[in-house]
């Protein structure tokens, strides 16, 4: 069945973002996801909606793991510190998901990468902001405090992004 979507005003989007903020908080990730799709169609370009939108992809790892539409939205964002970061960010929430499904090596080599991002995004975060690090951080913690997370040694992946995604038992569908 097909519907023609209707469209939300642009006078609309800042009480749109707010619900997409509540939805993400209310654990509705998908419903956030449809509402940052109806902003993105008044304003294609809108940052603070790309960035929801990533994050309410994210949000979903846990679920289904689906890195390629977070992947896509990420290329839309402007600026190589929020590039970085939102980076970090996939890779970090893709080590977690992982995790949970019992992948250990691929968390392992997911939550490394999110390090990686998070560094390059530290050295161009503006003053003040020290979110790069905090994540860094909750990544290494992650990595210490879980024995069970290291790479097996015939598993180091040149590219991980790729290798993640082709091995993985629970890869995109």
């Amino acid at each position: 069945m097909h519907f023609e979507l209707k469209s939300i005003s642009a006078q609309s989007i800042p009480e749109a973002l707010a619900k997409v903020e509540r939805y993400r908080l209310l654990n509705e990730p998908h419903l956030a996801e449809s509402i940052c799709l109806d902003i993105l169609a008044v304003v294609p370009d809108h940052q603070q909606a790309l960035i929801a939108l990533l994050l309410a992809r994210t949000d979903q790892f846990q679920a289904h793991i689906n890195a390629k539409t977070a992947q896509e939205v990420l290329a839309k964002i402007k600026g190589d510190y929020e590039r970085e970061y939102y980076s970090g960010i996939i890779w970090e929430r893709m080590g977690h998901a992982r995790i949970h499904h019992g992948g250990h090596a691929a968390a392992y080599h997911a939550l490394r990468s999110a390090m990686t991002h998070y560094e390059s995004a530290a050295k161009l975060s503006p003053p003040g902001n020290d979110s790069a690090i905090l994540r860094w951080n909750t990544c290494a913690r992650a990595i210490m405090q879980n024995p069970n997370l290291r790479p097996s040694p015939d598993d180091q992946p040149t590219d991980p992004w790729e290798r993640d995604q082709a091995s993985s038992r629970i890869a995109d569908a």
